[in-house]
């Protein structure tokens, strides 16, 4: 598989968390250049070593993915170092505060909003011309199971990645015709800082207690890894998934088979 991307420019949103510096890596190992984009402050620093180790080249760019400047900045930046967008990792999201729908903040809920699902919209909105002006490329965008099933305790965030979804199989209808194909991941927990908040909001005394009983409940008995996630974004922006558009893919270890 090595070489898959060479010659190529892959743009990963998000690229400071667990699962954007995964996909940075694995970009990396096969030959792609790697714009990385996430918030100022972020520890993108260690985005940047996995990269460096993995034999790639990477640029960064700080950009907050809810305001369109911002956007169209990361985008510009790109295309003026690079020249191109292949592959568009639109990964970048939040949780959101463990809440039901009575006793949800209002202002979280804009908030979870804002990224989940304003920050994706303005993702494809300004990486499609550049992708259909050269031709197609190929987009992966972060949704989650919680997109796929309710999830009460996670009202905002799962009201965002069943946006994400839809927004998925719409752009893949709008931009086909165009060579730009539009996919989903739609990850379980994933061993990330993200899965620990989600753990801490159910039982802040004894968050290992909410994975055990997680991990209890998975076909597989644990949680996924950022390097699965990855391994799955690569193949969908891949030649390999040429003919894979507008799909939502589980990556569950299982859980949604029952």
């Amino acid at each position: 598989m090595t070489g898959r991307f060479e010659g190529k420019v892959a743009v990963i949103t998000g690229a400071a968390g667990g699962i954007g510096r995964a996909a940075a890596r694995r970009f990396a190992s096969e030959g792609a250049k790697v714009v990385l984009v996430d918030l100022p402050g972020t520890t993108i620093e260690e985005t940047v070593a996995a990269v460096d180790h993995a034999g790639g080249e990477s640029h960064v760019v700080r950009a907050d993915v809810t305001k369109a400047d911002e956007v169209r900045g990361y985008v510009r930046e790109t295309v003026s170092r690079f020249g191109r967008i292949d592959c568009f990792f639109n990964n970048a999201g939040i949780l959101g505060p463990v809440a039901n729908l009575f006793d949800y903040p209002e202002d979280a809920f804009d908030r979870v909003l804002q990224v989940n699902v304003k920050g994706v919209w303005l993702g494809l909105r300004e990486v499609a011309p550049v992708m259909r002006e050269r031709g197609g490329g190929a987009i992966v965008n972060t949704a989650s199971v919680a997109g796929l099933q309710g999830t009460p305790t996670l009202f905002a965030y799962g009201a965002s990645k069943h946006a994400v979804v839809g927004m998925t199989k719409s752009a893949a209808l709008t931009l086909g015709a165009a060579g730009i194909r539009v996919n989903a991941v739609c990850p379980t927990l994933i061993d990330t800082p993200m899965a620990l908040e989600l753990e801490r909001g159910h039982n802040a005394d004894h968050p290992e207690a909410v994975r055990q009983n997680i991990e209890r409940q998975n076909p597989l008995g644990r949680y996924g890894t950022p390097d699965e996630v990855a391994a799955l974004v690569a193949f969908l922006c891949s030649d390999d998934a040429a003919f894979i558009n507008g799909a939502a893919y589980p990556i569950d270890g299982g859980s949604r088979a029952r």
